[in-house]
């Protein structure tokens, strides 16, 4: 159960709040956003269910031939450092960052990473967040883009099902496309879904294994580069 947002917890009682409950992680994010700003970095909070592509996406950007981005990156996990530990591995400098039961990075935990990671040697910082279709979604980290990682083995209807992630996302990565000959998947209906979702849809399909996306979606982090940051509504 996640400590933080309490998810599922059947003891919740309705309080009165004179404040908003996220604006301590608000204010957080904002103080994260102007190092972000003031370095000229790009930070993305990449988002995704368990197993949906995120860290071998990452691999696959950091040894692309056609990138000329210099990466870092945090993982989150609620255990393990193990996707911290492949994306060192991957030449990305990285740092893992375990929650122990929260199911979501906040901005407080980001920026005590920061204090022990060389992010601003980067161009670019992927903050791969805790693997969840929920919670990540509602906590600003002060990054500039959301991107949500998909598995086209997910199921066509996971934005239908998760309309608050992908309402977030600024793109969406269709990733394992080179499963696609093997599957029974309609990838117009998960362009629908998207539709019914994003405000303004944006997809990209994407391989780990075969590179096929790749390049675009290293042209689509250029692009971002050159726009300024903004602020992630809750």
């Amino acid at each position: 159960m996640c400590e933080t947002c309490g998810c599922s917890d059947p003891e919740l009682v309705p309080v009165e709040i004179q404040e908003s409950l996220l604006a301590g992680n608000d204010r957080a994010a904002a103080h994260n956003r102007e190092h972000f700003a003031a370095a000229g970095v790009l930070t993305v909070n990449l988002m995704g269910s368990p197993g949906s592509g995120k860290t071998a996406l990452l691999e696959a950007t950091a040894s692309s031939t056609r990138s000329a981005l210099r990466l870092a990156a945090m993982s989150g996990d609620l255990a393990t450092e193990r996707d911290g530990d492949r994306l060192k591995a991957a030449g990305i400098p990285a740092l893992s960052i375990t929650t122990g039961s929260a199911c979501h990075l906040d901005a407080e935990l980001v920026h005590r990473a920061l204090h022990n990671l060389a992010w601003r040697e980067a161009d670019l910082l992927v903050i791969e967040n805790v693997g969840n279709l929920v919670c990540p979604a509602i906590y600003d980290l002060g990054q500039a883009v959301n991107v949500v990682a998909l598995a086209v083995t997910e199921g066509e209807d996971k934005p239908l099902k998760y309309p608050v992630m992908f309402r977030k996302a600024d793109l969406v990565l269709l990733t394992k496309v080179d499963l696609l000959p093997h599957l029974d998947v309609d990838v117009c209906a998960i362009e629908q879904a998207l539709e019914c979702t994003m405000p303004a849809c944006e997809m990209i399909r994407v391989s780990a294994k075969t590179g096929e996306g790749l390049d675009r979606w290293i042209e689509w982090l250029a692009e971002r580069r050159q726009a300024p940051p903004k602020k992630t509504e809750a």
